[in-house]
């Protein structure tokens, strides 16, 4: 009986190595720091709001040429939130940069990245809010097998959780 829990054990960290190497294979190569978090940052600061601007408006247009809703789809998990979500789920859903991967489900090994405005990694402000980050991202979409990472401003893991 003990060899099988070690297997069973072993499969589980492989899968859950295989949803982290998965999460991060989408942030266009600069492994999730950055040029896409520094823009969504400045937009929502108010900081070079043109630039910032013409990226999203990009984005919007490109969702739109595929029958999908306008809105962005971090705007569409705060719009989520606010109408389902407990008070605390608002107020760390309030941290949320920028959403990515939620779209793109194929129930094989879907996965999803959430960019926060917190700081200090696995350890920092964060750590609490992003679990709750995470339920509500889970709540939001649903799939057989989806993955959601938390990252922080620095693009640091915070947190992950299955949706």
């Amino acid at each position: 009986m003990g060899m099988k829990t070690k297997v069973a054990l072993g499969a589980v960290v492989g899968i859950v190595v295989i949803g982290v190497v998965s999460a991060n294979s989408g942030d266009g190569g600069n492994g999730g720091k950055g040029g896409d978090t520094s823009a969504a940052a400045d937009k929502n600061a108010g900081g070079s709001g043109d630039e910032a601007g013409k990226t999203g408006g990009a984005a919007k247009s490109d969702a739109g040429d595929k029958g999908t809703s306008k809105a962005s789809q971090a705007e569409q998990f705060k719009a989520f939130v606010a109408k389902n979500g407990t008070p605390k789920e608002k107020a760390a859903v309030a941290h949320v940069l920028k959403v990515q991967g939620a779209d793109q489900q194929n129930d094989i090994l879907d996965s999803a990245d959430v960019y926060t405005d917190f700081t200090g990694g696995l350890m920092g402000e964060g750590s609490g809010p992003s679990k709750l980050i995470a339920s509500a991202f889970a709540d939001w979409k649903d799939s057989k097998n989806g993955l959601v990472t938390v990252y922080d401003a620095d693009g640091e893991i915070i947190t992950n959780g299955n949706f």
